[in-house]
């Protein structure tokens, strides 16, 4: 797929997911698309299935993308997901089949307070 395609997917599919518009959110999915969690152990199977899972979910959430790159059938998005007001920093790795996603793997981390013992090394970041 063209890069130019690709980000363009990719920039509707994040808007759509911050407004919480999950029939647009989920457009970028093959039919058979596999979403996996690692870090809970959770693989979802299914377009229908992975939409269905994230308009379960009872919180209220927004996204800000940080940047998104990548390049023909591999692309990655750093964002922070927020749910409740708690951010959580996430890498979504999207492999794309002609201009679906055939699978996405998502990676969160909570955000945490710096080590003390790379003081003298660091230059602050905004958090968010």
């Amino acid at each position: 797929m063209e890069d130019d395609k690709a980000r363009l997917l990719l920039d509707r599919h994040w808007a759509a997911s911050n407004a919480n518009d999950y029939e647009e959110e989920h457009h970028i999915y093959m039919k058979d698309a596999v979403l996996e969690y690692p870090q809970s152990g959770e693989r979802i199977r299914g377009q229908q299935n992975i939409q269905s899972s994230r308009a379960a979910q009872p919180n209220r959430k927004q996204f800000m993308v940080r940047r998104i790159f990548g390049s023909g059938d591999l692309w990655v998005t750093e964002y922070v997901l927020t749910y409740d007001e708690r951010p959580s920093y996430t890498v979504s790795i999207m492999e794309f089949i002609g201009e679906k996603v055939a699978r996405e793997t998502q990676y969160f981390s909570d955000p945490f307070e710096p080590g003390p013992s790379r003081a003298q090394w660091v230059e602050r970041i905004s958090k968010l």
